[in-house]
């Protein structure tokens, strides 16, 4: 049997979980037991459309700001237990218009909770505000200035979600451009549902520093070596590929395809909860085992993952020579 290190001692960031995604099973079941809400199937999707529905329902169960504590500090457990040192939660706090006393509540909460269970956790703990694409373009502007409101409070990114196909990112680069004069990082979502033009459009509209999935760009040499030339790097989801069918199986998803193009890739969960159970370590240990990627590919992976991320230096020193000493480690 070949020698390899422990996975969960490699540092690495957590950059694409989408929070109400990232909820445990038991606890949305309990939530959902709780306030009487019906769930829909999990775990077997015909369309984007239907996850969509599922999702909706993982949003419904957020009832209460206690509800919303324990959905955050979940989430900073299970980032601990993958040996994540930073997680940047997508949040969109408009989900949850209705329920609380607004946005800025939704997401001072969040970030409240998130700071407290970090430090008992040893994780850094970062927001990435996302943005609904199919939803009016005047929310957008919205979010954009609750984001940059809290910039110095720990909202580090902004994001774009939602189905591409149909929403191109084009009409957001004022919002990104507001989000990204105040200093936070680019990260929309482009080439899962969409192709080539997608991640193209989030590349000159919105100024990314980070596309979360852009998987398709294999589908334009030219896109290829464009990424691969600027550092951009990709927050990949293969066990999400997987069960959305944007890959038409695990074993075939190209993230070494990026990789040997020169691209840099960060490994993540996307919405766990809906994709079995799969966390951040477990995606580590599908890229080493069904993939065939080294201890090596890997250290770079996490690496990529520290860099990129909205970490601040004093994390990303602390994690780079941790990732250091995990590769001049022998393997067991």
């Amino acid at each position: 049997m070949t020698a390899r290190r422990d996975l969960k001692a490699l540092p690495k960031a957590h950059l694409h979980l989408h929070l109400e995604g990232g909820m445990r099973m038991e606890t949305l079941r309990e939530l959902a037991e709780r306030y009487a809400i019906p769930l829909p199937p999990v775990g077997s999707y015909t369309s984007f459309t239907e996850f969509v529905v599922l999702y909706e329902a993982a949003c419904e169960v957020m009832r209460t700001h206690d509800d919303l504590r324990r959905l955050m500090r979940e989430s900073v457990e299970d980032a601990a237990a993958s040996g994540a040192v930073w997680l940047e939660a997508a949040v969109r706090p408009t989900l949850h218009r209705g329920k609380f006393g607004g946005d800025a509540d939704v997401l001072e909460t969040l970030l409240e909770e998130g700071r407290k269970a970090g430090e008992e956790h040893g994780v850094g703990v970062g927001v990435l505000m996302t943005v609904d694409r199919t939803a009016p373009l005047a929310i957008a502007f919205e979010e954009a200035e609750l984001a940059v409101a809290y910039s110095d409070a720990g909202v580090v990114s902004f994001g774009l979600a939602n189905d591409e196909v149909g929403h191109p990112p084009e009409p957001f680069a004022e919002p990104f451009a507001m989000a990204k004069e105040a200093g936070l990082l680019s990260c929309p979502h482009a080439g899962e549902l969409d192709g080539p033009a997608s991640i193209i459009g989030a590349l000159d509209a919105l100024g990314a520093d980070r596309i979360q999935h852009g998987i398709r760009c294999l589908e334009d040499a030219a896109l290829v070596e464009r990424l691969a030339a600027a550092g951009t790097c990709l927050d990949v989801c293969p066990t999400s590929n997987a069960y959305l069918k944007v890959v038409p199986s695990l074993a075939e998803h190209p993230l070494p395809r990026l990789l040997a193009a020169g691209i840099r890739c960060s490994l993540n969960a996307d919405d766990p909860l809906f994709f079995g159970g799969v966390g951040l370590l477990a995606e580590y240990e599908v890229a080493r085992d069904q993939l065939g990627l080294s201890d090596a590919d890997l250290a770079g992976i996490a690496r990529a993952s520290i860099d990129a991320s909205g970490a601040p230096a004093d994390v990303k020193a602390s994690a780079n020579a941790g990732i250091d000493a995990w590769l001049a480690t022998p393997a067991a």
